[in-house]
């Protein structure tokens, strides 16, 4: 699995997009906590219709479905905590440009799919891409700071669940099931934690914001669904790579729609990290 399918690698960029889209329907949210948790709570549902169809994962993919959920709930917390201080065009692009780049260098020693010098050109790339986003405005204040370390640690979780998605995919023997269950097994958590923290406040929340909860659920259960499954059946350091050009997608919805303040050199920034990821998966044929 040395090179990536036409096929695969437009599907990969659809679930980049969507994958930015959810996004910025959570962040533009006002009480982004109770959104994200009918997000989550909408692609559980849609799973467990799908359940019956698609059969379940083999045995040995269990424990990295375990895994997975418990690293995409450390992933959540540390996302809601950067969106709270840090504009989407910030800190979507630092961990989503991270991410992939944890994936690339840790790749071989854990599934055996080591970088070429191309590849870890990309990689270079991809930091500086960061780190000029991280220092953008210059020195950055003390929001700044805490948006950057949340948006790193947020990085972190992606690169772990990543890599442990991609080995569960591959010993499942039915990575479609095993995307469905995944989104059955994290789904309702966030949610949970919205009812204790909002309480009554969450009934007239739901009655008001449902359809961006399932608009938001559908399109993030399809867009990981697909990122999961072509993992399953290209490289993952590629795969990767190649969705997280959703940071271009990002800045400029942070941009146009949410009304951010991105500036040029920002914009610099976003480009050079999203020519890193694409050299890094240049080998499409």
């Amino acid at each position: 699995m040395d090179k990536l399918d036409p096929t695969v690698a437009g599907l990969v960029l659809l679930a980049a997009l969507m994958h930015a889209s959810w996004n910025a329907v959570v962040k533009s949210d006002p009480d982004r906590l109770a959104s994200f948790g009918l997000v989550m709570l909408a692609g559980c549902v849609a799973s467990l219709f799908i359940v019956p169809f698609v059969g379940a994962p083999a045995p040995e993919s269990w424990g990295f479905l375990i895994a997975s959920v418990l690293i995409h709930c450390a992933y959540y917390y540390f996302l809601l905590k950067a969106y709270a201080v840090g504009d989407l065009s910030h800190v979507y692009p630092i961990a989503r440009g991270l991410g992939p780049t944890l994936v690339a260098v840790f790749s071989g020693v854990l599934i055996g799919e080591y970088l070429s010098w191309r590849e870890t050109a990309g990689v270079v790339l991809v930091s500086l891409g960061v780190a000029g986003l991280a220092l953008a405005r210059g020195l950055p204040s003390a929001d700044d700071r805490r948006a950057t370390a949340l948006a790193v640690l947020t990085g972190c979780t992606i690169a772990g669940y990543t890599v442990v998605d991609a080995m569960g995919a591959r010993a499942s023997g039915n990575a479609i099931g095993y995307i469905a269950w995944l989104n059955i097994l994290e789904g309702p958590w966030v949610f949970v934690v919205a009812c204790l923290k909002r309480r009554a406040a969450i009934i007239p929340y739901i009655r008001k914001y449902w359809w961006r909860g399932t608009a938001g659920g559908t399109v993030a259960a399809i867009g990981y669904g697909i990122a999961i499954w072509a993992t399953s059946v290209s490289p993952v350091a590629h795969i990767s790579a190649l969705r997280e050009t959703s940071v271009l997608f990002a800045s400029l919805m942070g941009m146009y729609l949410l009304r951010e303040s991105f500036g040029a050199k920002r914009f610099v920034a976003a480009i050079v990290m999203v020519c890193g990821l694409l050299l890094m998966n240049f080998k499409i044929v």
